[in-house]
């Protein structure tokens, strides 16, 4: 039951607390832009089944690879794109409270 509350609350409180104490005049902009990051979970819907409660998203879903965390954590440089990597790298690091190898 911790689990999912754990992951969940990682990927909705984490951003928020960030945006509130970072980016505190802009801090709703900066949260939706953070939390846009969930939409790399539509490569969950490539998946059979679409979800498994036992299965670690890090590198199995397309998005969700080695590859595609590194662009993530490219993305945190540049003052343009630092909100959208900011958004995906916290997103991966919420999937990794389902992995067992950490």
């Amino acid at each position: 039951m911790i689990q999912p509350i754990a992951h969940y609350g990682c990927h909705f409180l984490i951003p928020l607390g960030v945006a509130l104490v970072w980016f505190k005049p802009q801090w709703k902009t900066a949260y939706l832009i953070m939390i846009a990051g969930m939409l790399i979970d539509l490569d969950h819907l490539l998946a059979t089944p679409i979800f498994s409660p036992n299965r670690c998203s890090i590198n199995f879903h397309p998005l969700h690879t080695y590859y595609a965390i590194g662009i993530y954590v490219l993305l945190l440089f540049p003052k343009k794109t630092r909100l959208i990597g900011l958004g995906l790298v916290i997103h991966i690091l919420a999937d990794v409270v389902d992995c067992s190898f950490m």
